[in-house]
């Protein structure tokens, strides 16, 4: 009995033990060559790929209504800055096509649809857990702010609402603390699912280990990773200003990027 009770445990009995894989540095030069893949990956199939963002754009345009409708006119500007926090989990269809031309494979739409539909029955359902908890604390500390620093304010327009927050003290002071706390959530959302995202799609792996993966990417290359999270923000922000259709390119090559940029940091099991 002692014998049994003092024996070593067999192996590692972490989720993320046996499943962890060896990394490759990631430079400029990847980033460069995974944006020409996209690009490449978008032109072979403009309009299937165009759907995921038209989809995406449209949804967007949807919500924003939603919020006009009820009156929540303060929602709107923290809506669209927050809202592309759940776009890597819309692109699980664009890694699928990437991965299919990067095979030579044929595919039509009803294979790629299955992929998406297939997702949440699969690991990446949980990661989108994660990005939409993430969109509501940075809904609900928007808010905070708002009751906080604007409690004496009225809304009662979109134009009201941006020349308290723009031409005033109070709003200056939102600004300022809601752009702190915006990229303190979109750096820790962009580190955990950068590479996650793409990998939970290519490989059985739990999402915690492939969020641990994907934080090692970033921690390993601090400075490339950082210059992609800001070219991915800068193309978001620019796609947003003509009423979310800019999307309907961006977010595809954004997408078809990823998978590649992916493909560079993590070799192939």
């Amino acid at each position: 009995m002692a014998s049994d009770l003092e024996s070593p445990p067999p192996g590692d009995l972490s989720p993320q033990g046996a499943t962890l894989p060896r990394l490759n540095p990631v430079t400029g030069e990847d980033i460069r060559a995974a944006l020409k893949s996209g690009a490449a990956d978008f032109l072979a199939h403009p309009v299937m790929s165009g759907f995921v963002g038209l989809f995406y754009t449209v949804f967007g345009l949807m919500f924003v209504w939603c919020l006009v409708w009820l009156g929540a006119i303060w929602m709107i500007i923290p809506a669209a800055v927050g809202f592309p926090l759940v776009a890597p989990f819309a692109a699980a269809g664009l890694y699928e096509m990437s991965r299919r031309r990067q095979r030579g494979e044929a595919f039509g739409w009803s294979d790629i649809l299955g992929v998406m539909l297939r997702q949440r029955r699969r690991e990446m359902g949980w990661m989108a857990f994660v990005t939409l908890f993430i969109f509501w604390v940075w809904m609900y500390q928007v808010r905070l702010w708002l009751a906080l620093l604007l409690q004496n304010s009225s809304f009662s327009d979109f134009e009201g609402f941006l020349t308290i927050v723009f031409f005033s003290p109070q709003g200056w002071m939102f600004l300022a603390i809601g752009t702190c706390i915006g990229a303190f959530l979109s750096a820790v959302l962009f580190t955990v699912t950068v590479i996650a995202m793409p990998m939970l799609l290519d490989r059985e792996v739990d999402f915690v280990s492939a969020m641990l993966v994907s934080i090692r990417v970033v921690r390993n290359n601090p400075v490339t990773m950082l210059t992609w999270a800001a070219l991915i923000t800068a193309t978001m922000v620019v796609s947003l200003v003509p009423a979310f259709l800019g999307l309907i390119v961006t977010l595809p090559i954004l997408g078809h990027t990823t998978w590649h940029l992916y493909q560079r940091a993590v070799p192939a099991s």
